[in-house]
């Protein structure tokens, strides 16, 4: 998360790759059916998945294509910090957008309010909604309508290796304070680093917040919290791992690094999610598969959690092939695509009908990331959802490098946020 928010660039957008030249009775832009009622036209997907995961979601639209031979699936991967600045831009200039988006469930509202996302209710997109899990329906919804269906569901988890830990003895730490404890202890037995902390990347900020006992808002009430004394003491908890050095961290390409020193064994943990399973086992310090564990993300002084995260199916209002895009939608987010998502994946479905499935409730990762899942805090599900990121960005890197003290982090990022959310207290 799936990513949460991992930051938004102006790069290069990777160009489209058209899956299978079959022949297409609609056009590029036909209405998505022709006289005889089959579904025809291109349908230009936008796949936000990373390299591990890309191969896989390419295979599962020819799927599609394979079951509507008159419809041209035009398969694009853009990289994940490009895709929401591409698509506003797209949207925007009502020139490029994709016929169907891989969307951050924080971005859903975002678009919705703008005006860029067609409601899916009533349409062929949502099939079975009952089997959908609830927590997954809630980042769908904005103000009473449904502009997405559920794909991935996701949160965070302690990525741990186990020989390191095991060679250095000690446990897996279930608080931060713990895991700070046995830091020098990995470092002199082992000469790994305890911990990479994702100091780029403002989503990873959450589990150190909701172990304070805090949050970012309270949409319901509309009043700001991370300013209070939960948004100082977790400001002081990231400091303070880093200038123990029981942990590294990057101001940049912390989706990046973190994984390879991970899978080179330069650290003993990290927090992560199941996106990045195939990545880490891909690495030396975990040819025996076994030797990934995955614990929940230590707690702080007063509470433990994790964010929700995921990825829905959204379609472009302006869309000239709608009919298409809801059965592709719906396809992509069907019970029968989920399983073979988590099967050659890991990643975990939305459907409550997948979990039953034999191959997907013995896999090990599904067995721990369920019940996290289900135990995951909501994010405020509001149009600047995702907005609310760059100023606790902002503010870490000020934190790390010594610019700004936590109490000072967390009265401009509340500052920054009274003027984002004007009704806010």
């Amino acid at each position: 998360m799936r990513r949460g928010i991992r930051g938004i660039t102006a790069t290069a957008l990777v160009a489209g790759l058209a899956l299978a030249a079959t022949a297409c009775g609609g056009g590029d832009s036909g209405s998505g059916g022709d006289s005889g009622g089959e579904l025809s036209g291109t349908v230009t997907f936008w796949d936000t998945s990373n390299d591990a995961e890309k191969a896989t979601y390419r295979k599962l639209a020819e799927g599609f294509q394979q079951q509507h031979p008159k419809v041209r699936v035009k398969y694009v991967n853009v990289p994940f910090g490009d895709a929401n600045a591409k698509f506003k831009n797209a949207a925007g200039g009502n020139s490029g957008a994709p016929d169907v988006m891989r969307t951050e469930v924080a971005w859903v509202a975002d678009f919705a309010n703008l005006g860029y996302l067609a409601p899916l209710d009533g349409t062929p997109a949502l099939d079975k909604t009952d089997d959908y899990l609830p927590q997954a329906v809630g980042s769908t919804k904005f103000k009473g309508k449904t502009y997405a269906a559920p794909q991935v569901i996701d949160t965070l988890g302690l990525f741990y290796n186990k020989k390191l830990l095991k060679d250095a003895g000690v446990e897996v730490p279930k608080t931060f304070d713990e895991l700070a404890k046995a830091a020098k202890k990995i470092k002199a037995k082992t000469g790994a680093t305890a911990l990479y902390l994702r100091g780029d990347d403002p989503y990873w900020f959450l589990p150190y917040l909701y172990g304070e006992g805090g949050d970012m808002v309270n949409a319901r009430d509309k009043v700001v919290e991370i300013d209070d004394g939960a948004g100082v003491r977790a400001f002081k908890t990231i400091k303070g791992l880093v200038d123990s050095k029981a942990a590294v961290t990057d101001a940049t390409d912390g989706q990046e690094n973190q994984l390879k020193a991970l899978k080179d064994g330069d650290v003993a943990m990290a927090v992560d999610g199941p996106w990045d399973i195939e990545g880490a086992r891909a690495g030396k310090a975990f040819k025996d598969k076994k030797n990934l564990g995955v614990a929940p993300v230590p707690g702080g002084s007063t509470a433990q959690g994790s964010p929700q995260g995921g990825w829905n199916l959204s379609v472009y209002a302006g869309s000239k092939n709608l009919q298409a895009s809801y059965a592709f939608v719906k396809y992509m987010s069907s019970a029968k695509v989920q399983q073979q998502t988590n099967e050659k994946l890991s990643l975990l479905p939305t459907r409550k009908s997948v979990y039953e499935v034999p191959a997907v409730k013995s896999n090990e990762m599904v067995q721990f990331f369920k019940p996290a899942v289900d135990g995951a805090v909501q994010r405020p599900w509001i149009a600047e959802g995702n907005s609310l990121f760059e100023p606790v960005k902002v503010q870490m890197n000020k934190v790390l490098t010594g610019a700004s003290s936590p109490e000072q982090a967390a009265k401009a990022t509340g500052d920054a946020y009274r003027k984002l959310l004007k009704d806010y207290k």
